[in-house]
C-alpha cells in the first residue's frame, strides 16, 4: 500500500476498501462504473468506467451529486490526467425508449468498459445490477459514496452528460436544458406542455408521452 493511500485512510473514510479487497483477490486492473441520467425526461444516459492506480492522489473525490458543478469540472480534468484509463458509454433517448431505461443503462456501462484504453480484470459497479460481460463484477449499492473508482466514474459520467445537454440547449433553447439537464423540473415540464416534446425527449416517460 502506498503512503498516499495510507494517509487517505487515516484521514477518515476508507475510499479504497473495495479496490483493496479486489486487489487481495488477485485483480490489478479494477474499473469503477457509474452512470448519469436515468431520471431525466430528455437526453442520453451516460456511463463511465475508470481505472485508478494506488498512487492516485486527487483529493475531494466523492459522489458527483454531492459536488458543485465547478468542483466536478475540476475533478473531471484531474481524473483524466491521473487515471490509468477512462471510458464513456452513451445511449440515446431513442434507444432508451426501445429497450427501457434499465437495459439502456446497463448497455451504456458495457460500452464504457469497452471504450477503456486498458482492458480491466474486475468491475466495481454502482447499484445492484451486473452488466453483460464475462469480467468478474461486484455490485455496490451507493457505491459512488463508498468506492474511489466508482466515485471517479460518477464524476466523469456526470460532467460528460452535462456538457452534452448544454450542446442540446443551443439546439432546443425553448426547453432550458443547460439549466436542468433534462430533469423533470417544473419549468421543464411546462416547456414540454407548451412546445411539445423534441427529438431528444424520452417518449415513453411519464411527463412526455402525454404530449405526443
Amino acid at each position: 500500500m502506498s503512503i498516499k493511500v495510507l494517509i487517505k485512510e487515516l484521514a477518515g473514510q476508507d475510499w479504497w476498501k473495495f479496490e483493496r479487497e479486489a486487489f487481495n483477490k488477485g485483480f490489478f486492473k479494477i474499473a469503477g462504473l457509474d452512470e448519469a441520467g436515468r431520471g431525466p425526461l430528455a437526453g442520453p444516459v451516460v456511463s463511465a468506467a475508470v481505472i485508478l492506480s494506488d498512487s492516485f492522489s486527487v483529493s475531494g473525490i466523492n459522489d458527483s451529486k454531492k459536488l458543485t458543478p465547478v468542483k466536478r469540472d475540476y475533478l473531471y480534468d484531474e481524473i483524466c490526467k491521473q487515471a490509468l484509463a477512462t471510458g464513456t458509454g452513451i445511449v440515446d433517448s431513442a434507444k432508451i425508449d426501445r429497450v427501457n431505461i434499465l437495459q439502456a443503462t446497463l448497455l451504456s456501462m458495457f460500452k464504457a468498459v469497452e471504450n477503456l484504453e486498458i482492458r480491466p480484470d474486475c468491475l466495481l459497479i454502482d447499484g445492484t445490477f451486473t452488466i453483460p460481460s464475462d469480467l468478474p463484477q461486484t455490485t455496490i449499492p451507493k457505491g459512488d459514496s463508498l468506492s474511489i473508482s466508482i466515485a471517479a466514474a460518477s464524476i466523469i459520467a456526470k460532467v460528460t452528460r452535462d456538457r452534452l445537454m448544454r450542446k442540446y440547449d443551443s439546439k432546443y433553447p425553448q426547453f432550458g436544458f443547460s439549466r436542468h439537464k433534462g430533469y423533470p423540473t417544473r419549468a421543464h415540464k411546462e416547456a414540454i406542455k407548451k412546445f411539445g416534446p423534441c427529438l431528444i425527449h424520452r417518449r415513453t416517460f411519464k411527463g412526455v408521452k402525454e404530449y405526443l
